[in-house]
């Protein structure tokens, strides 16, 4: 593995601890604000991240190119509404995704077909994380932003918890 490889997923690591950092600290808004459903599903979201992290991290020291494990930012704490932390959350979402991008490009130039084969699902992974939070940010739209609208919101979002953390058949 190149030494740019092993730094770009060594950068992934760090990415996905801000990650599930940023997750957990919206998660904990949402409790104290009353939003126990978006608490769930954003304390979901902070396990996920951590596992993703995980994964790179695995990666690298299975290839024997030691993992370095970052610390993390200090995520925002506070969020004017549910809907601009759910925006929050889409933006990380991309950012990440444009860093699974980058990575893909350098195993691509590097001629690193394990690299390449690993950050496929994380490709994958990234479609389907951008389109749950697209997907959200459109209930507000469709139902509304009056207080009914978005417990309606939270709601769905402690259905979608429930509904994740249901091991699949």
């Amino acid at each position: 593995m190149s030494p740019k490889m092993k730094k770009a997923l060594n950068d992934q690591i760090a990415l996905e601890a801000n990650a599930s950092s940023s997750y957990l600290a919206m998660a904990s808004w949402c409790e104290v604000t009353g939003y126990e459903g978006a608490a769930s599903y954003f304390y979901a979201q902070s396990d996920e991240e951590r596992t993703h992290m995980l994964k790179v991290v695995h990666y690298l020291n299975d290839m024997g190119a030691n993992a370095t494990i970052p610390a993390t930012k200090v995520p925002s704490a506070s969020y004017k509404s549910l809907e601009t932390l759910i925006k929050t959350a889409l933006k990380n979402e991309q950012t990440v995704t444009a860093a699974i991008h980058k990575m893909v490009e350098i195993s691509q130039k590097e001629k690193d077909p394990s690299t390449y084969a690993f950050l496929e699902w994380f490709v994958n992974e990234q479609v389907q994380e951008e389109t749950k939070f697209e997907t959200l940010l459109q209930k507000f739209d469709l139902i509304g932003r009056d207080k009914l609208a978005i417990n309606e919101i939270d709601k769905y979002l402690a259905a979608q918890a429930t509904a994740e953390a249901e091991p699949a058949a």
